[in-house]
């Protein structure tokens, strides 16, 4: 009997991995498919950012809240509501005829998404104990490092042999799968406690947000102080010459201390609160959630840079794009059984730093061949050393996160987890996204001015490649009076897309930093709990 339970819960691991591997590949998928994107629905380069932003933003905005909504109605349920809703926005996507319809459905994705992540770290850490639950965490964590791999490869091949719609119409057989199989092999779980939502810090949360991402990706289209662009709705128009972004950004502080504030208050009263301020107290789990949202700023942004380059100034197409991406998800697999054989022997903490400085030897490598004739072989190695670092520092740092957090807290616990990581990963995708084309920018009109372009014409080229995300460089050289234009812009997107990626070389930087705060006493205490009970 305890042999089929054991069974069913490492079967049901199988099935939560699936789920994780929906919206992982979701998110990956998609930036290889954005350059087709591109050419068919004709977006901006600040709809790319948007077609990035719109998920990841929604994404972390609502993670904390269905952490706890699940903790009270039921991790189970909550989750495979989020595959449901995550399916049928997919399918919405797949049939999108323009940006701003596949951008609303990319909103409605992340709140599936939402619905999805946290749910399946608390029923692992519900359901798990001591190294079984070291071993899970690995599963997980491997699962999110090589499907950020497979999904390029995978987005490649159906955007390259049938259409860029497709990328987002494989998520419908996967979402039946998972579907099937949680419920086959997936007890639901939820607190013993039932408590209250907090709508007010729900609110709040998302005003923190959204405010804040987008001026990070607006900056450079409508002004970092005064208006460069002025913003239009129908027949309104921007009356400031003050640009919107700093006030989005002023929005976005006043909300954090208002979060907080309102928070701090709530739990001194003994009501439930959005974010689990008391958690904050372990040490472990504080010191974790600063090192995984610094992490997330490095790992994420510079996925989208990447399919870029090797399409637009490269020459790659869709499916060569995924090959080459390939080599990070065989060093996340390799990764994920070196993990699986340290586990019990290594602190899990020198597993995150070791895992991080391979990330950053890897990003530093691929930025140092970059460049606008550069080949594939060179880019292998460190492409596969960046995904062996993914893969040994994601799971371990979950672990790290969660190992003395309480099971009955581990909903808003992983909710708290999840929304730094993605709070990282949606400013790394703002961030870099903003260094790649605002230097790409700058560059080429450098190149221009010096090459004596009149002002018209630098203005008119830069604006086509930036607003193009670099599609338009493929015209510049189809033509013989626009050749030597598009050798400067093929160098300029190399320039920005180095900068992107020295900047995510420096976000890791300052994560491994932040690590040297955790200690590795945590998981060893919690070890010790776990033996003990087992014992008695």
């Amino acid at each position: 009997m305890t042999g089929n339970r054991d069974g069913r819960r490492w079967a049901g691991l199988v099935f939560i991995s699936i789920a994780v591997s929906l919206i992982i590949v979701d998110s990956t998928i998609v930036n290889v498919a954005v350059p087709s994107i591109v050419e068919e629905l004709k977006i901006s380069s600040t709809e790319v950012q948007w077609v990035q932003e719109a998920y990841t933003l929604v994404f972390a905005s609502l993670l904390l809240v269905f952490g706890s909504l699940a903790d009270r109605f039921g991790r189970r349920r909550l989750m495979l509501l989020g595959v449901v809703i995550f399916g049928l926005a997919s399918i919405a996507a797949a049939l999108a005829p323009s940006g701003g319809l596949l951008i609303l459905a990319r909103l409605i994705q992340g709140v599936g998404g939402s619905m999805i992540l946290p749910t399946t770290l608390s029923i692992i850490n519900a359901t798990f104990r001591g190294r079984e639950r070291g071993i899970a965490f690995a599963v997980w964590g491997s699962t999110i490092g090589g499907m950020a791999a497979v999904g390029p490869l995978l987005g490649g091949w159906l955007t390259t042999a049938f259409s860029w719609r497709w990328a987002f119409g494989i998520n419908i057989p996967l979402g039946v799968i998972i579907v099937i199989g949680v419920l086959l092999t997936v007890a639901e779980s939820r607190s013993d406690r039932v408590e209250r939502i907090d709508g007010v810090g729900a609110l709040l949360s998302v005003l923190t947000m959204a405010p804040l991402v987008f001026g990070l990706i607006e900056g450079r289209t409508y002004g970092w102080w005064a208006v460069d662009t002025a913003p239009t709705i129908g027949d309104w128009t921007w009356p400031l010459e003050l640009s919107p972004v700093p006030l989005a950004f002023a929005v976005a502080l006043v909300a954090l201390v208002a979060f907080i504030a309102w928070g701090l208050r709530r739990q001194r009263r003994g009501e439930s609160t959005l974010l689990a301020f008391g958690l904050f107290r372990i040490a472990s789990f504080r010191n974790g959630n600063i090192a995984a949202a610094v992490v997330s700023l490095g790992e994420f942004g510079i996925i989208l840079a990447l399919p870029l380059w090797l399409q637009f100034v490269v020459g790659f197409d869709a499916l060569q794009t995924g090959l080459l991406l390939l080599s990070l998800a065989v060093g996340s697999f390799v990764a994920s059984g070196i993990a699986g054989a340290l586990s019990g022997r290594v602190a899990p903490v020198w597993i995150v730093r070791g895992g991080l400085l391979a990330e950053i030897v890897g990003v530093a490598g691929v930025a140092f061949t970059i460049g606008p004739d550069a080949t594939w072989g060179p880019l292998i190695p460190f492409l596969f050393v960046y995904g062996v670092g993914v893969g040994l520092a994601t799971a371990q740092l979950t672990g790290v996160v969660l190992a003395e957090v309480p099971p009955a807290a581990s909903g808003q616990a992983s909710g708290t987890q999840s929304t730094s990581r993605q709070l990282g990963g949606a400013l790394g995708v703002a961030v870099l996204g903003t260094v790649l084309f605002s230097t790409t920018a700058g560059v080429l009109a450098s190149t221009l001015d010096d090459r004596g372009i009149p002002a018209a014409q630098r203005d008119q080229v830069v604006s086509q490649v930036v607003d193009s995300a670099g599609a338009a460089i493929a015209g510049l050289a189809a033509s013989p009076e626009t050749q030597d234009l598009a050798i400067n812009a093929r160098a300029a997107f190399s320039d920005g897309t180095r900068a992107a990626a020295f900047t995510a070389a420096g976000f890791l930087v300052l994560g491994l930093a932040s690590t040297l705060t955790l200690g590795s006493g945590a998981a060893r205490r919690e070890g010790a709990r776990e033996e003990t009970a087992t014992a008695s």
